[in-house]
């Protein structure tokens, strides 16, 4: 007899069963298999918060944590770094004399970038020096004057290639691409992209209307049309695919969307003037973002700026964060649990329990316990 184990993972529980089998020189038999023991799904019921900066001039929507370091952009044209030992670095973009309001921020492993909304609409990358270095130069990489450009966020497929999305300059969404490490930019043509419906845009409320698995990318949209656009190929070719969230109103629709794999995503936002409103502002997708579906409806958070996976979760765990507090989700987003009305704009993992949070002056150090 020989003794085999293996892991099932099932409808969020681990559990371990042995298989036994009787060999004899011609044939195997498997004659039981018997349930060892469950591990249940972990439900997360409170968090310790650690502020490491407190700046009631600060409105902060992007930031990015590198070795342990934050680097932010206030949306009124502050950025700064947070160091580990908590001391604190202003000035990392220099906008002369005026006052751009800086919404979107990447890091490609090389360089760290940050990007303002409005015309003229800018992007500039910081050359990032290890050992506590903090006095990083600064080049402007991307300016685009046309009035009616609004740029809503950014990432990095790998260190050479990367997205930014903005409104529609033209009849299309704006999207900008480098394959260069952030060097040079350039606006897709409204020919190679899907034609925008009337009244859509995009929300620069939390830097999360994009999410990237592997090649994969997804844009979401929002206003009085909130539909998911979507690129196997890192941007080289687009479509389309609409969504059930409510939408009809410049100030509805997703706010921002996360993918856990490249099936699994999920989506939340709703309409900020009516924040209260849960009705049809949360979806989820199993098939990558084709089809979309309403969970929680009429209950759990209304209106949130941002929603993340959870590392590590089976695609089951989902943190949201607003100006109306923070709720979480150990069931793919089914039902919700309100764990704070201490309000964030963004939220990012670094871990299974540990998150950083920025919004109207601070960020904050999460650390989430069951």
């Amino acid at each position: 007899m020989r003794l085999y184990r293996k892991a099932f993972l099932f409808l969020g529980k681990i559990t371990t069963y042995e298989k036994h089998a009787i060999y004899n020189s011609n044939d195997l038999f498997l004659f039981s298999c018997k349930k060892q023991e469950e591990i249940p799904q972990r439900q997360y019921a409170k968090f310790w918060k650690k502020d490491i900066i407190v700046d009631s001039t600060l409105s902060i929507r992007a930031f990015e944590v590198i070795d342990g370091n934050v680097y932010y952009a206030s949306g009124d044209g502050k950025n700064g770094i947070i160091l580990e030992d908590g001391s604190r670095v202003h000035g990392l973009v220099y906008s002369d004399s005026m006052d751009y309001a800086f919404r979107s921020s990447a890091f490609n492993e090389r360089n760290l970038f940050f990007m303002s909304i409005e015309s003229p609409a800018l992007i500039y990358k910081l050359d990032y020096h290890k050992n506590n270095e903090v006095y990083l130069s600064h080049n402007l990489v991307y300016q685009e004057n046309h009035p009616k450009a609004f740029y809503d966020s950014m990432d990095f497929w790998n260190n050479d290639e990367g997205i930014a999305i903005g409104d529609p300059t033209d009849d299309c969404m704006s999207i900008i691409i480098t394959r260069d490490g952030g060097e040079t930019w350039t606006k897709l043509s409204c020919d190679d992209l899907p034609k925008a419906k009337k009244g859509e845009a995009a929300f620069a409320a939390s830097d999360t209307n994009i999410a990237i698995i592997g090649d994969h990318t997804w844009v979401a949209t929002g206003g009085k049309a909130s539909r998911v656009l979507y690129s196997s190929d890192k941007g080289k070719t687009w479509e389309v695919y609409d969504t059930p969230i409510t939408q009809g109103k410049e100030t509805t629709g997703i706010y921002s969307l996360d993918f856990y794999d490249d099936k699994n995503g999920f989506a939340i936002g709703g309409d900020y003037t009516k924040p209260n409103d849960t009705l049809n502002n949360k979806i989820r997708t199993g098939d990558g973002g084709k089809t979309w579906q309403v969970v929680a409806k009429g209950k759990g958070p209304g209106y949130r700026s941002c929603v993340q996976y959870i590392p590590n979760s089976n695609a089951k765990e989902l943190v949201a964060v607003g100006f109306k507090g923070i709720n979480y989700s150990n069931d793919a987003g089914n039902t919700w649990s309100h764990l704070s009305d201490e309000g964030f704009y963004t939220i990012r993992f670094i871990n299974d329990s540990v998150a950083y949070a920025a919004g109207k002056g601070r960020i904050s150090k999460l650390t989430f316990r069951e």
